[in-house]
């Protein structure tokens, strides 16, 4: 089986002193994984940030044995955020859990083409707003739709509009931009909170439902923004 494709950069980890196993989501083969031979070398490393986009040739003997790559940049994305932290961290966060919440070879075009986005995100002003609903985005093409609004009760609290969740086990109030979308926001706590909100729908619709923990780099992001 021999292919080639433009694929994101997951995630990769030595294999032995010169090859990396890499994971890679691509455009036409979904999420691929691979070795990198000599991806510890001068000459491959330096393009081999998380989140880089990459052209690929893969080959393999067979669908039940791991691949290898032979891969060139196509765009070095994640080099351009090199000196805000914060983004990089974003970055990671963002790659993992598309690590994690995919399934091997099932092509997605509609996420692909959400990772190109992010990238155009990270570069905007109100990145921090506009990356949590990115994520929802994601979860929406991974079929995990959620509506904020059908999830809430309206509460009017010293004159200002309140969103409350409708849960019975626990009262939680939900940011007011996650409900009128239009609404900007860029108080810092304010995302937090959204982002703790996002976060717990994560945990109890996705990950532990399927035996996964919430990402630590999705939580070290989170934490460096406080």
């Amino acid at each position: 089986m021999n292919w080639d494709d433009s694929g994101f950069l997951l995630s990769k980890n030595r294999y032995n002193e010169n090859s990396l196993i890499a994971e890679m989501f691509t455009k036409e083969h979904g999420k691929v994984i691979g070795i990198i031979f000599g991806g510890t070398s001068k000459k491959i490393k330096n393009y081999l940030q998380i989140g880089n986009n990459l052209h690929l040739n893969f080959s393999s003997k067979s669908e039940n044995k791991i691949g290898y790559f032979k891969v060139e940049i196509l765009k070095a994305e994640s080099p351009y955020f090199f000196d805000y932290k914060q983004k990089l961290l974003c970055i990671s966060s963002a790659m993992h859990l598309i690590k994690i919440l995919t399934a091997e070879s099932q092509k997605n075009i509609n996420l692909y083409s959400l990772i190109e986005n992010f990238f155009i995100i990270l570069k905007n002003d109100n990145w921090i707003k506009n990356y949590i609903f990115w994520e929802l985005e994601l979860f929406k093409v991974l079929g995990y739709h959620i509506e904020f609004e059908n999830l809430v009760d309206k509460k009017i609290v010293d004159n200002k509009l309140q969103y409350i969740s409708k849960s019975s086990s626990e009262k939680k109030i939900v940011p007011n931009f996650l409900i009128n979308k239009e609404k900007n926001s860029e108080d810092l706590e304010t995302l937090l909170d959204g982002l703790k909100i996002v976060g717990d729908y994560l945990d109890k619709t996705i990950l532990k439902p399927n035996n996964l923990n919430q990402p630590f780099s999705r939580i070290h992001f989170i934490n460096t923004l406080k």
